[in-house]
């Protein structure tokens, strides 16, 4: 269990940390899809930013739950920009950015799933305050 719980962390942070290049460094197809979304540059790098500060703190056993929450609502969004605005295929990539957003949901929404219990524990104690 200590294994997939590694990979449901690991997995959704490589792939956030490797897309920050792109973002970091305005690749054509971020300025495209950022200007599409018509939030270039300053959408762009915020964004960068939070899948930065999401991949840190995946991999940071005591904050990789909040990790797991925060890389789930930015993916949320990047799906939804894909089916609504984008499309699911960006300048011929063959769908792969929307494969890549599809894939650190799932590791995210598996690992919120099995911290579940801690997750509860930090509602309640929220509840109490």
């Amino acid at each position: 269990m200590k294994f997939i719980i590694l990979l449901l962390r690991v997995v959704p942070a490589i792939i956030l940390l490797q897309t920050l290049y792109f973002k970091f460094t305005g690749s054509p197809e971020s300025v495209f899809i950022f200007s599409t979304l018509k939030v270039e540059p300053w959408g762009r790098i915020f964004a960068g930013v939070v899948e930065l500060i999401a991949a840190i703190i995946l991999l940071i056993p005591k904050t990789q739950l909040f990790g797991a929450i925060m890389s789930l609502g930015i993916m949320a969004g990047a799906i939804l920009s894909h089916i609504f605005i984008l499309g699911i295929i960006v300048q011929n990539d063959s769908g792969l950015l929307f494969t890549l957003a599809i894939i650190v949901s799932i590791c995210s929404a598996l690992l919120i799933y099995l911290k579940k219990a801690e997750l509860i524990n930090i509602l309640k104690l929220l509840r109490k305050k």
